[in-house]
């Protein structure tokens, strides 16, 4: 077995304890109800099976409103019956030992036309991903920022009333609170647009909030300085020496440093490597070789808080960034496929390659019904398992 100390040693975050250091990502999978947005029959032991004692698992994404939805079939924490649904994933996943974090999240102006009657944005500035729909967008009014602020608190106290360990803000691949960092989809004049302090007032308005009503150390948030998907990355201003003097690294460093200076005790910063953009690896030619999240991991630890890293990790390279850096490291895509990858991990065994036709589909297919390793060593026959074995990845 390769060494993983580190790797597998306890790790605390706010109040939650920790016996390793690999987390299961958010992903979405589009499993809930159609319009209801209740956790679907299947979620508890989808959650649960990829469960281990003293492991987090961090959700795909729920909807804090109706109005904020980008999908169909994407649960949310609006009402009392997904509060009801998603009280079973929890118990279940703590039936194992494990810990689980909601993420909660608006569209902005990447909702699906015709799904949202109104598609909220910071300004009136679509995504321009060649293809992407461009539908009417409804510029956000200073009462509509306050109501999403309301909004964004309400569904993390129904995340802690359905028995989440936490709370993760999503302000990452271009949804409604990355647009509003970021100066490529946020062009606006008045105080929530212009300055980088302007800009991101209105997530810091939503920090602020839900650190309030449910504690700081239960409290986080996601962002991807990096990333390109659904039109992002805020461009890049370089001096006659070649340092940025702005763009995302100045542009994150000081909303991150913001974070700290409201909520100074807040649970922990997640952060996606350059190398992932959304639910893909970014193509070669994409990434700047200058591009690392070691500017933000600096503004976290002079802070003492704590940082979560995802993006295109392997069993090796996870364990070799455990012993470098006092972080968590988040896998994804590998876990649909692997409901034991921290064992498969942990003990050098085969990794399953993931489906990805069958990521957003409605059914059980892909999403139930993935052996582990002992059972399909039953199966075989035989301790040595012959399935495909693939470096593990992450999905953002």
């Amino acid at each position: 077995m390769s060494s993983s100390a580190k790797l597998f040693e306890p790790f605390t975050l706010g109040d939650i304890q920790l016996k390793h250091r690999v987390v299961m990502a958010p992903m979405t999978r589009l499993r809930a109800g159609q319009e209801d947005g209740i956790p679907s029959e299947w979620a508890a032991e989808y959650y649960s099976s990829r469960a281990t004692e003293g492991g987090l698992i961090v959700t795909e994404a729920s909807i804090t409103a109706p109005s904020a939805r980008v999908w169909p079939f994407q649960p949310g924490l609006w009402s009392e019956d997904q509060v009801a649904g998603w009280r079973k994933v929890t118990d279940a996943v703590h039936a194992k030992g494990g810990k689980i974090i909601a993420q909660i999240a608006a569209a902005g102006r990447v909702a699906v036309p015709g799904f949202s009657p109104i598609i909220y944005a910071p300004s009136n500035v679509h995504d321009p991903t060649p293809g992407a729909p461009q539908p009417e967008l409804t510029v956000m009014t200073e009462e509509d920022i306050a109501r999403n602020v309301i909004e964004h608190t309400e569904a993390a106290k129904n995340a802690i009333k359905a028995g989440f360990d936490g709370v993760e803000i999503h302000v990452a691949n271009g949804y409604l609170l990355d647009q509003f960092v970021q100066s490529v989809s946020n062009h606006r004049t008045d105080a929530y647009g212009g300055s980088i302090s302007n800009r991101i007032r209105f997530p810091l308005q939503i920090v602020r909030s839900v650190s309030a009503a449910i504690g700081p150390s239960k409290t986080g948030l996601r962002i991807s300085p990096f990333g390109t998907f659904q039109g992002m990355r805020e461009p890049s201003i370089l001096n006659e020496q070649g340092f940025e003097i702005s763009g995302p690294v100045t542009t994150f460093s000081t909303f991150l440093e913001a974070v700290y200076q409201e909520v100074p005790d807040f649970g922990y910063i997640h952060a996606v490597e350059p190398r992932v953009s959304g639910a893909e690896d970014q193509s070669t030619d994409k990434i700047n070789a200058k591009d690392t999240l070691q500017p933000f991991r600096e503004v976290v630890e002079k802070h003492d808080g704590k940082l979560l890293v995802a993006g295109g990790y392997n069993a090796v390279s996870a364990r070799e960034h455990a012993e470098k850096y006092d972080d968590l490291v988040v896998i994804g895509r590998y876990f649909t496929s692997n409901p034991d990858l921290i064992h498969r991990i942990k003990n050098d065994l085969p990794i399953v390659k993931y489906d990805r036709n069958t990521f957003y589909t409605q059914g059980k297919e892909g999403y139930l019904g993935w052996p582990t390793y002992d059972q399909q060593a039953a199966i075989a026959g035989t301790a040595q398992v012959k399935v495909e074995a693939a470096t593990v990845q992450v999905a953002a």
